[in-house]
């Protein structure tokens, strides 16, 4: 008998995708396996995003394309759970501008999803549950990984920082560890299993340890996974500026498996405006901590995300973010303009700067970024790195992967290298990415 099949469709950051995995894991536990088709699906499932105000609406169009098909399949199982169903009064929007979806659920009982489905197949009727409050970490959810040779691995939950701007600390609760030996474990059988790189993942990773006992924090935690047997990296996001410290530096320089490569981001360069939004750290301590870091580690390749548009930005506000990535030189910057988010302080300013204003304002960050970002690409030509193999380009008839500071290459090969760590010389810069040739 043929199994019945599943499809999910995710929406948001890395955090998203690996409980995307953490549900796939639950429907093959329940024995559904997996489809890219929609139409063929038997259940759909929609991990949304809610924090900025294009992917609600974007998993609103998408949820309501499927009406028909529930229509044609009445067997069809709708779910739909995330960021956007745990924001106040959103599930109950939700279920009554579409009644044909089955299942509701928030990012506080995603670990329960397995029963919410079950009940839904016994009682025929549609389930409606989030939970109000984050409960304590659980341990043992089933995951169906999707990203080698890439492995994400979740050290905590939650987020204790207020920004004013940002609505993830009231749809993920507050910051809540990992325990070391859990997340140690993991790594250790992810290795095991051949994952070549593992990221590890939480709203502020610097963070890490703060509810346990004392002595343990971040640093110890990435020194203590670097230590493990096998050949991989380690790479972390996201951090913080504020808790970044010099003993998280010093684990980098320490342990070569660690990636020299940080997210760090600054969201302003400007004084009054990290006040607005409570990111409780100046321009001056951001510039601080990017000296102390590149200084500890060489060449670290640091990245940033950079807002635009936020309320009362003037054009010195702006000007100051402007010089500090003139300073600062990224190796990439992820740069937005800022979308008032209902239920966050910031989205109650006054202020609220013209969509032309700041369209403007973050073209001129775009081409700053882009100009070097070509730069630093240029550095790289002639220069031998070593790249984890990521894929395959069908168009362009080359593999690709990322080298340690993150940066995309794509190479020629003549044997199957997908999963491998292979070494590649430079010979051409094509803006971000980098084209060059195996040496091995």
């Amino acid at each position: 008998m043929e199994k019945k099949k599943y499809h999910i469709v995710t929406y948001g950051c890395q955090m998203n995708v690996h409980e995307s995995e953490k549900l796939a894991g639950i429907m093959q536990q329940l024995g559904y396996e997996e489809t890219d088709e929609t139409e063929k699906a038997d259940a759909i499932l929609f991990n949304t995003c809610c924090i900025r105000e294009n992917a609600e609406e974007r998993a609103y169009g998408n949820i309501g394309a499927l009406k028909n098909l529930k229509r044609e399949k009445k067997d069809l199982i709708i779910a739909v759970g995330g960021c956007m169903t745990q924001q106040s009064g959103a599930a109950e929007k939700l279920k009554k501008t579409f009644p044909f979806v089955d299942i509701v659920f928030g990012t506080h009982n995603l670990e329960d999803f397995k029963r919410l489905f079950e009940k839904k197949l016994s009682t025929k009727k549609s389930v409606l549950e989030i939970q109000a409050r984050e409960g304590s970490v659980k341990e043992g959810t089933p995951k169906y990984r999707t990203s080698y040779p890439n492995a994400w691995v979740n050290i905590m939950y939650g987020c204790n920082n207020f920004c004013t701007y940002c609505i993830v600390p009231y749809v993920r609760g507050r910051e809540r560890s990992r325990k070391v030996e859990d997340i140690v474990e993991e790594c250790r059988e992810l290795i095991a299993q051949g994952y070549k790189e593992i990221t590890l993942l939480g709203q502020n990773v610097n963070s890490y340890g703060n509810d346990f006992e004392e002595g343990v924090n971040f640093a110890k935690l990435i020194a203590t996974i670097a230590a493990l047997d096998g050949k991989f990296r380690l790479r972390f996001m996201t951090n913080h500026p504020k808790d970044l410290s010099r003993e998280v530096a010093y684990a980098i320089k320490e342990n070569p498996k660690i990636c020299r490569a940080v997210h760090l981001p600054v969201q302003s360069g400007s004084n009054r405006i990290l006040k607005a939004m409570n990111r409780r750290y100046t321009r001056e301590d951001y510039l601080e901590k990017l000296a102390f870091l590149k200084e500890i580690v060489p060449n670290c390749a640091v990245t940033t995300d950079v807002m635009v548009g936020f309320p009362t930005e003037t054009e010195e506000d702006f000007n100051d973010t402007y010089d500090l990535m003139k300073t600062a030189r990224f190796h990439g910057a992820f740069t937005f303009i800022y979308s008032p988010r209902s239920g966050t302080m910031a989205a109650n300013l006054d202020g609220q700067i013209p969509e032309e204003v700041s369209k403007a304002r973050i073209s001129k960050l775009i081409d700053l970024q882009n100009g070097i970002n070509r730069e630093i690409s240029e550095e790289y030509i002639t220069k031998t790195v070593e790249v984890l193999t990521e894929g395959y380009d069908e168009k362009k008839k080359m593999y690709f992967g990322r080298e340690e500071f993150g940066k995309m290459i794509y190479f020629a090969s003549d044997k199957d290298v997908f999963g491998e760590f292979v070494n590649v010389k430079i010979t051409k810069a094509n803006g971000i990415s980098l084209i060059g040739t195996t040496e091995n």
